[in-house]
């Protein structure tokens, strides 16, 4: 029962996966591809948790703590590179 609950969750994000790495691949702004990075940031992050939940580890919680923070910074940064940028055009 595990296995095949397993598989659907993969099916199922590995779809999700597919369709945000296509927005980041599209666009069309910096923004857009931000978004969909943090997407696909908790994406796995939602994978490494269900496989968690249903084999009862906790191994993955640094993992899972590793990449939130790299989410929330990547999310920082390109708003700050955005605001810089958006102040420079308005010089």
């Amino acid at each position: 029962m595990r296995t095949v609950l397993l598989v659907a969750i993969l099916v199922a994000f590995a779809v999700a996966a597919a369709l945000t790495i296509v927005r980041i691949a599209r666009g069309p702004s910096i923004l857009d591809r931000a978004v969909a990075s943090d997407v696909l940031l908790t994406e796995v992050l939602c994978v490494l948790g269900a496989e968690a939940a249903i084999n009862q580890h906790v191994r993955t919680i640094p993992i899972m703590l590793i990449i939130a923070a790299i989410g929330v910074f990547g999310s920082v940064a390109v708003a700050r590179f955005v605001a810089r940028r958006d102040q420079e055009g308005q010089r």
